[in-house]
């Protein structure tokens, strides 16, 4: 099953709307097949290793990080492709959170004559699929924040000088961890500040590209920036409020943009709405990389699941930029909270990693 999972984790960010799964077909000690789901969300991870193993599948255990599905979508059922090629024993990860499977799956397998064993690292499993999880659970995607501060808490100097914090093995780290997600979001003034390309710069380390999104109420991202001469080669969506200028639409499209428009709030745009429409786009995992505003926003609506925080040993003082604005907290029982998960050190530089407290 661990095999299973590090072929599960190398899909991280390419398999979406579907959850990366890793497969491992084992006969005689010997691993005769190997899969994990593919990029674009098929083949599934099951059709995979047992197209590796063939005959050999016949008899076989087959390691399964999520449980096999048992309907008909654009594939055939796993369950079914599992039980024709006679796998004898099928070992599960986790049950699949789609009410399409949701235990059928097993039942499918059970029926046929194949002994089941389920919730073998049944956390790590899960863990692997959670991006997956929050969209048939709250209709939107899981949200990773991102930030790159000082010990302070500060994105940038007072006068916005914020290239770099923190060092190369840090930011090295950080592309690896937008490489493991769907897609990329910040707000207009990270892009009118940075002139950011918000892609992933570790050579070979996914297959298809991400997908850039920015948060632009008035449609102000700049027709020369790079994301919007890149979006021809590197998907970028734009989400804007309704009634953004009509130039700006065409030109921005003209260029590749795809753009979103979604209701206003006294804030910008309805970060809720976006949310819910980004899943209906496919999207399962976000990394929102800034800057203070956005990360403000998804703090106060309650959408921010995971924290990677990278720290900087260093301190610039309460007139630079902070890692998020203000958002309206009055007493602490309203802040909110997250539990520590892990801290690894990137050369001089801590990055910390924290889930949303339950």
């Amino acid at each position: 099953m661990r095999a299973a999972l590090a072929l599960a984790r190398r899909g991280l960010g390419e398999t979406a709307p579907n959850p990366s799964v890793g497969c491992v077909i084992v006969k005689d000690g010997r691993v005769v097949g190997r899969g994990r789901t593919q990029t674009g969300g098929r083949p599934h991870a099951e059709t995979e290793a047992l197209r590796l193993a063939g005959k050999a599948a016949g008899g076989a255990t087959a390691y399964v990080t999520l449980e096999p599905c048992s309907h008909t979508g654009k594939t055939p059922p796993c369950a079914t492709a599992l039980i024709e090629a006679g796998i004898a024993r099928v070992v599960i990860g986790t049950t699949d959170p789609n009410p399409k499977v949701n235990g059928q799956g097993s039942a499918m397998l059970r029926e046929a004559g194949i002994k089941v064993t389920e919730n073998v690292l049944n956390a790590e499993c899960q863990a692997v699929i959670s991006g997956f999880t929050k969209v048939v659970a709250a209709g939107r995607p899981l949200i990773r924040l991102k930030l790159a501060s000082t010990l302070d808490g500060r994105i940038a100097s007072k006068t916005r000088e914020s290239k770099w914090l923190t060092g190369e093995s840090a930011r090295r780290a950080a592309h690896a961890i937008r490489g493991r997600h769907d897609a990329v979001l910040v707000g207009v003034g990270t892009v009118l500040a940075d002139d950011p390309e918000l892609n992933c710069r570790i050579e070979g380390f996914r297959n298809a590209p991400l997908v850039r999104v920015v948060v632009d109420s008035h449609l102000r991202t700049p027709l020369m920036s790079k994301l919007v001469r890149s979006a021809t080669a590197e998907p970028l969506w734009v989400l804007h409020r309704d009634g953004a200028d009509p130039s700006r639409k065409r030109a921005l499209e003209q260029a590749g943009v795809k753009l979103f428009d979604l209701p206003g709030c006294a804030a910008g745009v309805d970060l809720p709405e976006a949310m819910k429409l980004l899943a209906k786009l496919g999207l399962t995992r976000i990394l929102v990389e800034g800057g203070g505003t956005i990360a403000a926003g998804l703090l106060r609506d309650h959408l921010v699941d995971r924290l990677a925080w990278f720290h900087a040993p260093a301190i610039i003082g309460g007139d630079g930029w902070p890692s998020a604005q203000g958002f309206g907290v009055t007493k602490l029982s309203d802040m909110p909270r997250f539990v520590p998960v892990a801290q690894e050190r990137w050369g001089d530089d801590m990055l910390s990693t924290f889930k949303v407290a339950a």
